[in-house]
């Protein structure tokens, strides 16, 4: 790395010897801000050690899994994910380890994109414009990686406030007349906007002046793809808010080309303090890429990593809510609670989510992503039996209902088409939900939440290669909590006959209070033989869920669409001692 003096000097910096290595290995390590599980910690170290012996050649995603996480000479990484998406968790982990703790440390450490092998530099210059925190994940641009109890937690106080706002504004609401109700059906609720500026051109070429714009153009696209966020572009826009509807965040880009290479640095403003709420770097080789098909990579990785559910806006925003919800933001707020309640699938907090939801759509009939999240709650109520004592025809058609309007409001929003292709799938018309899937998926590959249930959809309809490799790719690419998505990867190993992979993605979700996890759960530890862990699980849901081995081949039969995988499924569930007779 070149680094520019104030005066102009270029100057290139000697590199950090064996023993600064390791001693940044051990701040990093050791420091409560970087957060990764003990596993992270040994492929962090075990990679750069033997980088440093000389060694970088025989890192490999086989040498990881063997040497660092105890797998057996069977290991395929084409077939498992693990390495890269502890790779992508390490990259994440470091990215806020440099943003918090370690801003002034002397080396930066860094794994690149497509590789295990980890480089070392000297931090640059303070000051200077690779200041910004090194990254380049294993996929798109990530955000700050957030525990899972986190979210929860977020969720439930987020939701407090929600419902108590809610309630408040229904108790104070006056009768509504005809003209009011006109006037209730045309108002919007308050979601995050996010004003876009031009992006800084630091090499004065005309080539990095073309390659700017269109990037800045191409991350306006991405970002606006995303209904639960509002774009908008102002050159001359104020440096603060002055009004209550002005963007209350700011995306600043800058472009340095270097030769062959590029970098794009990003940040996130908030526009009145000037805070900055995150930052990341988006590094590529001119060489190997066409420049269009460079801007719209780059684009589509920084519109995931700041738009999408659990992206950065949406994190900073369920952090401020967790103390206070500003003015007319309830509605909004009930959307953050709503994937608190994704972070664990509690049937507890689903009630008060879908209770949420209710009210505010009854505020904002307009509101396409409360329907369809709305929807998505009525949905669960039938695939998780929260409700066993309701009727699961009448949950569906709710959720049609809902998923219905969202669609007539706005048809371009995902989060509606989601919601559509599940109220489809559960009433038995597959094709069409994979058809829906496929039509919100062309409009929005950069949604990770869509393209993950959409990806489980093609699976447990027999796809399950291209369905597989989309939840894998959402496990990797998702910020926020993902154990729902680990729970399918624990389906879909299974289905391969991974076992062993099937019960470390079961055990990696943790949906304990999830009824249809415990099922997951059984039907692996009986293909293991492990009794009696099957045992306690068994015993778990005859007493919190007995509808599901009441009824167990309907259950199956709802979820996985193929009769040759219905039926092996369905002999782990023999094999872990649910009396199942033969048809």
């Amino acid at each position: 790395m070149v680094i520019t003096s104030q005066q102009g000097v270029r100057d290139e910096p000697t590199l950090p010897t064996d023993a600064e290595i390791l001693a940044q290995l051990d701040r990093i390590r050791f420091s409560a801000e970087f957060e990764a599980p003990e596993r992270a910690r040994k492929f962090l170290a075990y990679v750069i050690e033997e980088t440093i012996a000389g060694r970088s050649a025989r890192i490999k995603a086989y040498s990881i899994a063997t040497e660092v996480f105890g797998r057996d000479s069977s290991f395929d990484a084409q077939m498992d994910p693990a390495v890269r998406i502890e790779a992508g968790r390490i990259r994440r982990a470091l990215e806020r380890y440099y943003l918090v703790a370690g801003r002034n440390d002397p080396i930066v450490i860094r794994i690149p994109k497509g590789a295990y092998v980890p480089t070392f530099e000297r931090h640059a210059s303070e000051g200077a414009e690779t200041a910004l925190p090194p990254s380049a994940d294993a996929g798109p641009i990530s955000s700050l990686e957030r525990p899972r109890r986190l979210w929860i937690w977020t969720g439930i106080a987020v939701l407090a406030f929600a419902l108590g706002g809610l309630a408040a504004n229904s108790l104070l609401r006056p009768t509504i007349t005809v003209e009011s109700a006109e006037n209730t059906n045309r108002a919007r609720p308050n979601i995050p906007k996010l004003v876009v500026k031009p992006f800084e051109d630091l090499s004065g070429t005309p080539q990095s002046a073309m390659i700017t714009r269109g990037l800045a153009d191409e991350v306006v696209g991405k970002i606006a793809r995303f209904k639960e966020i509002i774009v908008v572009t102002q050159d001359k826009m104020s440096d603060s808010p002055k009004a209550a509807d002005d963007p209350a965040y700011a995306l600043e880009g800058r472009v340095r080309i270097d030769g062959a290479r590029l970098r794009l640095g990003i940040r996130l403003v908030h526009r009145s303090d000037g805070s900055v709420v995150w930052v990341s770097n988006y590094d590529e080789s001119l060489e190997t890429h066409k420049i269009i098909d460079l801007q719209e990579k780059a684009a589509a990785a920084v519109a995931t990593a700041v738009a999408q559910p659990y992206g950065v806006v949406f994190q900073a925003n369920a952090t401020e809510f967790t103390h206070s919800i500003p003015g007319d933001w309830e509605a909004y707020a009930c959307t953050l609670a709503y994937y608190g309640y994704r972070s664990d699938l509690n049937p507890q907090t689903h009630g008060s989510v879908q209770e949420c939801l209710q009210h505010a759509t009854r505020q904002f009939p307009n509101y396409s992503t409360a329907w369809a999240l709305l929807s998505m709650t009525y949905v669960d109520e039938l695939r998780f039996r929260y409700r066993l004592d309701s009727s699961s025809s009448v949950s569906l058609e709710r959720a049609i209902e809902a998923a219905g309007r969202a669609v007539e409001l706005d048809p371009q929003d995902v989060r509606a088409l989601q919601a559509q292709m599940l109220t489809l799938f559960f009433r038995g018309e597959v094709d069409a939900a994979l058809a829906v899937g496929a039509r919100a998926f062309a409009i929005n590959p950069n949604d990770t939440e869509l393209a993950g249930e959409y990806g489980f959809r093609l699976a447990l309809s027999g796809q399950w290669r291209p369905g597989c490799a989309l939840v894998s790719e959402t496990v990797t690419r998702n910020p926020g909590p993902v154990g729902y998505f680990e729970a399918a990867l624990a389906v879909c190993s299974y289905i391969k006959g991974d076992y062993t992979a099937a019960e470390r993605w079961a055990r990696l979700a943790d949906l304990r209070a999830n009824p249809i996890y415990r099922v997951i759960l059984l039907a692996i530890l009986g293909k293991l033989g492990k009794t009696d862990q099957a045992r306690d699980e068994r015993k778990w849901l005859e007493v919190n869920a007995p509808s599901f081995l009441n009824n167990i081949r309907k259950e199956v039969a709802l979820r996985i669409r193929r009769p040759e995988d219905q039926q092996r499924f369905i002999e782990g569930l023999r094999e872990a001692g649910v009396p199942i007779p033969e048809i």
